[in-house]
């Protein structure tokens, strides 16, 4: 059979995904890691400027949502930013606030036993669950949630 006739084997690239865009993307994520620092630092600001409208203004379903949005985006961006342990954490408080039908009835000192472990996570650099601090906030928090909302609701 003639080259040119031969079957040509279809040429897959990771599912469709070009593995020198992924190459370049990660190290365009690594010479960005210097400002992850400054990064979490901000949403943690804006998580705390949440709670802090809560208290101001009462948990509201407004405020409440704007909380779970926040917790939402610290979800998301703890792991890109080189602190699992807030994505851990946060994964935890969205749990509680996921559902806007029965957000309003969410204890809020357990909401802000969250804010104050994500915080104290951040500020202490506790970015990982390998820490035994680390460890034992996250496992107490998911402990009462679990207690609050059980793994099948």
């Amino acid at each position: 059979m003639s080259e040119n006739l031969k079957p040509q084997m279809p040429r897959f690239k990771f599912g469709g995904l070009d593995a020198s865009a992924i190459a370049r993307a990660e190290a365009a994520l690594k010479s960005l890691s210097s400002n992850f620092g400054e990064w979490m630092n901000d949403e943690l600001a804006k998580l705390e400027a949440a709670r802090d409208r809560i208290r101001a203004e009462g948990f509201t379903a407004e405020t409440a949502e704007n909380l779970y949005f926040r917790a939402h985006d610290l979800k998301g961006l703890g792991s890109t930013y080189e602190f699992p342990l807030v994505t851990r954490i946060a994964g935890s408080l969205c749990r509680i606030l996921h559902d806007p039908a029965t957000r309003l009835g969410a204890p809020l000192g357990l909401v802000e036993s969250h804010i104050e472990a994500i915080g104290n996570a951040v500020r202490a650099q506790i970015r990982t669950d390998a820490d035994p601090a680390g460890r034992a906030m996250a496992e107490s928090l998911e402990a009462q949630v679990a207690r609050l909302i059980p793994a099948a609701a």
